[in-house]
């Protein structure tokens, strides 16, 4: 089987291409990052896996499009999306700047439709002709896509966004036996917060500085688990929490 990861040259997609590779997938490894990219294609081949480097930014509907079709070009089919690419701004709304609101709609949603919309011809082609005659569409939401916040109003409305999004999908493709379904991490060790402005990031730290964070692997397992069930099981959604974690 194939399967493609966006925001794959860290953290949560980067764990989780291992993850899939493990599984027996052939994995396309996509992000910006080249470098990163290889090496991560490298570690994957290094592990007994098979994996294809795909350089592109998703908020580019032409070039995300493009991605995908390189996937199924050269891999010959798409049997699993991990949506995970995402990038978080937070701080109070009145003196946010735009552009980290525009970045987040951008990555988050728009991002997300373009390789969603490209793709899901490719998984319902696949779910009739797979061995297992299953396809999968997971989405990387957050418990910020359940529960708003102080402080990250445009995170959530993205994240809220993303699982409404997921659960109409579900619905529209679940007899053709595309299962559509929504992870949502809790407090992640991942370089999510290393994008944040000074002093927010701060704040954030002192926040879950006596927290044990979950870890990118975490969530990679709950993906795997997802994938890997039988065509009469579909796990809808998951949410993970660290265990510390009250929001």
């Amino acid at each position: 089987s194939v399967a493609l990861v966006t925001g794959a040259s860290s953290g949560i997609g980067e764990a989780t291409a291992r993850s899939l590779a493990a599984e027996g997938a052939t994995v396309a490894v996509l992000g910006r990052r080249r470098e990163r990219l290889a090496e991560l294609a490298d570690t994957i081949r290094g592990e007994g896996g098979n994996a294809l480097v795909v350089e592109a930014d998703i908020t580019d509907q032409q070039r995300a499009a493009a991605a995908v079709e390189q996937v199924v070009s050269e891999l010959g089919r798409l049997d699993t999306l991990v949506n995970n690419a995402g990038f978080m701004g937070i701080g109070q709304a009145v003196d946010s700047p735009l552009d980290e609101w525009e970045r987040m709609l951008q990555v988050n949603v728009q991002g997300l439709l373009y390789v969603t919309h490209a793709a899901l011809p490719h998984l319902l082609r696949a779910a009739e002709d797979s061995p297992r005659r299953v396809a999968d569409l997971v989405n990387i939401s957050s418990t910020a896509g359940r529960v708003a916040r102080p402080g990250t109003a445009v995170y959530n409305l993205t994240k809220f966004g993303v699982n409404g999004f997921t659960e109409a999908l579900r619905q529209e493709v679940m007899q053709k036996r595309v299962r559509v379904s929504v992870v949502e991490p809790g407090t992640v060790a991942t370089e999510l917060s290393t994008h944040l402005r000074d002093g927010v990031r701060e704040a954030i730290q002192r926040q879950t500085a006596d927290m044990e964070l979950l870890r990118p692997e975490d969530i990679a397992d709950a993906v795997s688990y997802i994938v890997t069930r039988d065509r009469r099981v579909a796990v809808n959604e998951m949410l993970v929490r660290a265990a510390e974690q009250t929001w």
